[in-house]
């Protein structure tokens, strides 16, 4: 999440200038999805390609975006990925103090380090300097060396952990918000092969997302030398946000659990499992992205926003 204020001017208007144009806006909903070269924004928008060229500077010089050259069939192509999921812009900074106001507690779990696991082939973890297991041995996931991991994949079955929760006594908690990169488990690699990937917290089912494929048309971003070509490259950042109106998956509605379902006051710790039910309808499996792998130079994140009676 961004977060903006009037203390910050500058950037504020360069931001906002940056959102100003509905071309700009729609590359950045393009961008939600995957990321995208230039040419495949422009025909995506039927813009001139100069035009969209343009208007990723833009983007780019306003912190919204990141872009990456990376080898194509004549010379290279510039590659755009969205940076930012959320932006948060306060106008009134007067309700800064914990009695009038939210306050913000942040967490990055390593995917490496889940508490609990069932896990069916195809699977494996690797770290940014090897494989850490070998292929397909489901029982190799309790491995101490597990903690390293950059990079997990599964065909069925969930990753759990066990987040702190550091608040204060008697907090009031208005809003769970969880971010990762993640995409389908396909052999090799599908790019069109969807998976229903489901989220619960604290043993309540959330809300499930369908994703499209699993990506490796190119190298992700972040990748290390020693990834092969032809197998899963990056994936999508997603970020499920529960509230008092419900659970939203990248602001669009999922379901009706809500924050105070999750009975998150009553434990000083957030049970998050992620993973692929038996029954699912598209049971394509999942790749889970650490910060040394994809395209998304982060863990799984959590934020959670709450207030303070005094």
């Amino acid at each position: 999440m961004l977060e903006l204020g009037l203390h910050d001017a500058d950037r504020l208007v360069t931001v906002a200038h940056a959102l100003s144009t509905r071309a700009r806006v729609d590359m950045l909903r393009l961008l939600g999805g995957k990321p995208m070269n230039v040419v495949e924004m422009a025909e995506a928008l039927q813009l001139p390609v100069s035009t969209v060229a343009n208007n990723v500077k833009v983007l780019e010089a306003a912190g919204l975006i990141d872009t990456e050259l990376v080898p194509a069939t004549r010379g290279a192509m510039k590659v755009c990925s969205r940076k930012v999921a959320d932006l948060h812009i306060a106008l009134d900074m007067t309700g800064s103090s914990p009695a009038q106001g939210l306050n913000l507690y942040e967490i990055d779990m390593p995917i490496g380090h889940y508490s609990d696991c069932e896990v069916h082939p195809t699977c494996g973890i690797a770290s940014e300097s090897g494989m850490i297991i070998r292929e397909d041995e489901p029982a190799s996931f309790y491995h101490p060396k597990h903690i390293g991991a950059q990079i997990i994949w599964l065909r069925e079955g969930y990753l759990e952990y066990l987040l702190p929760l550091e608040v204060p006594a008697g907090a009031d908690i208005a809003a769970l918000e969880l971010s990762m990169e993640l995409c389908a488990e396909a052999p090799g690699y599908n790019n069109s092969w969807p998976s229903d990937i489901t989220l619960w917290v604290n043993g309540v089912e959330a809300g499930t997302w369908t994703c499209p494929g699993d990506f490796g048309d190119r190298r992700g971003r972040l990748n290390p030398p020693w990834w092969p070509d032809g197998l899963t490259q990056y994936g999508q950042l997603v970020t499920w946000r529960i509230d008092g109106q419900g659970t939203a998956l990248d602001l669009e509605p999922v379901s009706e659990v809500n924050v105070s379902d999750l009975q998150l006051a009553l434990r000083p710790s957030i049970r998050v499992r992620i993973g692929v039910k038996p029954d699912a309808v598209h049971q394509g499996g999942l790749n889970l992205f650490g910060r040394q792998f994809g395209d998304h130079g982060q863990d799984i994140k959590a934020k959670i926003c709450y207030s303070v009676t005094e």
